[in-house]
């Protein structure tokens, strides 16, 4: 990939701070930084999903109690139908997590 503030060639690097998160992109020697768009995409999702208080809706498929998320989870942690989630119980509640 070519700089397009200098136009030199950029190196590819992994792990790279963004925001809080770390992901892959490249970096060119004048001090230009590009991030890999789909994981920038994901990052900016999940601090907006930070900032809000998200609502989710229960159902019930004969005598199990299912919870449906929104939507925008399901984007951020990749989550697809059929997968296994963590279900941790805490002092005021209880908390999801991607297995």
């Amino acid at each position: 990939m070519k700089c397009n503030n200098c136009g030199k060639g950029m190196k590819y690097f992994k792990g790279m701070k963004f925001n809080e998160y770390s992901i892959d992109g490249w970096k060119c020697s004048c001090g230009e930084i590009y991030y890999d768009p789909e994981q920038a995409q994901k990052v900016l999702l999940l601090n907006k999903l930070k900032k809000e208080v998200l609502k989710a809706k229960l159902g019930k498929i004969r005598s199990n109690l299912i919870l449906r998320l929104p939507k925008d989870l399901e984007h951020a942690f990749n989550l697809e139908k059929g997968e296994s989630v963590l279900i941790k119980v805490e002092s005021n509640g209880f908390r999801i997590v991607p297995a």
